[in-house]
């Protein structure tokens, strides 16, 4: 065997780094997201930088276990399969790293039960799922678990990988220890919900060969998170198929992807979220109807949270108004359409102000201070927040008087 050396970025000028890229983000908060996030991308372009690490190198296929090092070893170790790799279980470990028990184990690859047995947990291989013993495999013809059947209380019917099975057992526990949210927090379980469904059931799918949609694919999808990680793999015709090193990036890949979607979803996402939220809890106090709800900040993306909340708080009538400023201190009233992925709206401001602007759109309406009203009847605008909340007010009463001509209209 003769070593090949990967350079990382230490962490100071005084210390070098003796293991792998992946121990560098185990610290249990989003802190010390950037420095991480540098030191993937650095192990990624394989950018000379202070110390070094050693990998044995093996010419073809070995089926002896390979080890990935931790600069304080704990004594446990995570089992996985050696060979190929994929990108469940590269993020499969990444998640057990952030646990405090498992951050300085040792990463077993091998396929030898003898070696797996020794592991404290076994990942993608082994031909075995329970979770009393720490076997979280799917490969088994048995398997046909997802989040749904594992817990009734989720949606999702995906079938699970290793990535899948390990967020499903540890994934609360993951988050806590990045965000510092407690468990049983209920930010913390929207968190847990929003990166299944975001990342990582994608990860289950891809691997499990689980299409999108039935049919022809118009166009090929090439730069998945799986993608990437399979690109790392040595290629089929290359002197060395030794898959440590590669196993070593894809690691602080995965890791650098998982920890940017947390830091998005907790500190962007979620407080979109809590606005929208009181938003929905005032709309009341805005026009007793309910059905209009106002935002003092514009930009806040809103219309997912919206129809979330809109089924967790049991709203009984459909909103169907939102108004916010805009950059120019005017404000808008914007339709809520009719689901997210739609240009359908559940009341489209009148037809006949459609397309119509200024002092003419304010003569016809007879609300002061119009500035226009889309042709597509989606949206308009008002110099003020009274203006725009009357403009939402005189399609409401419309279309009570006359359903059938102003609800679900485009």
């Amino acid at each position: 065997m003769s070593p090949v050396r990967l350079k990382l970025q230490s962490a100071s000028s005084s210390s070098s780094a003796t293991c792998v890229a992946a121990n560098f983000m185990l610290a249990p908060n989003l802190l010390k997201f950037t420095f991480r996030t540098s030191v993937f991308a650095s192990v990624y372009r394989n950018i000379p930088a202070r110390g070094s690490i050693q990998v044995a190198e093996r010419r073809y296929m070995s089926h002896q276990p390979k080890r990935l090092c931790t600069e304080t070893m704990s004594g446990k170790r995570i089992g996985t399969h050696n060979g190929t790799f994929h990108c469940d279980e590269v993020l499969a470990c990444f998640f057990l790293h952030q646990l405090p028990e498992y951050k300085d184990a040792e990463i077993v690859r091998t396929r030898d039960p003898a070696e797996l047995a020794k592991c404290d947990i076994v990942v993608d291989v082994g031909g075995e799922f329970d979770p009393k013993k720490h076997l979280y495999d799917h490969h088994q013809r048995t398997f046909s678990e997802t989040f749904h059947s594992l817990c009734p209380e989720k949606p999702w019917v995906t079938k699970l990988s290793s990535a899948g099975l390990v967020y499903l057992h540890f994934g609360r526990r993951v988050l806590s220890q990045l965000t510092s949210l407690k468990e049983g927090d209920r930010q913390l379980e929207v968190l847990y919900d929003k990166l299944y469904e975001n990342l990582v059931e994608e990860v289950d799918a891809v691997d499990n060969g689980i299409s999108q949609y039935d049919g022809e694919a118009r166009y090929a999808v090439s730069t998945t998170l799986s993608a990437r990680v399979g690109h790392l793999n040595p290629r089929w015709n290359s002197k060395s198929q030794d898959t440590q090193e590669g196993f070593h990036k894809a690691l602080g890949m995965v890791g650098a992807e998982f920890l940017d979607r947390v830091d998005f979803y907790q500190n962007s996402w979620l407080p979109a979220r809590v606005v929208v939220e009181g938003a929905v809890q005032m709309r009341k106090q805005v026009d007793p109807s309910g059905e209009v709800v106002v935002f003092s900040q514009g930009g806040c993306p809103w219309k997912e949270h919206l129809f979330s909340l809109e089924k967790e708080l049991s709203v009984d009538t459909s909103i169907k108004f939102v108004l916010y400023p805009d950059q120019n201190g005017q404000w808008r009233v914007q339709c809520v359409p009719a689901g997210l992925h739609t240009f359908n709206n559940r009341l489209s401001l009148l037809e006949e102000w459609r397309g119509v602007r200024d002092d003419a759109l304010s003569e016809l309406s007879g609300i002061p201070d119009c500035i226009f009203v889309h042709a597509g009847g989606f949206i308009g605008g008002n110099k003020t927040k009274e203006g725009a909340l009357e403009m939402a007010r005189r399609t409401l009463q419309a279309a009570a008087k006359s359903p059938s001509k102003h609800t679900n209209c485009t």
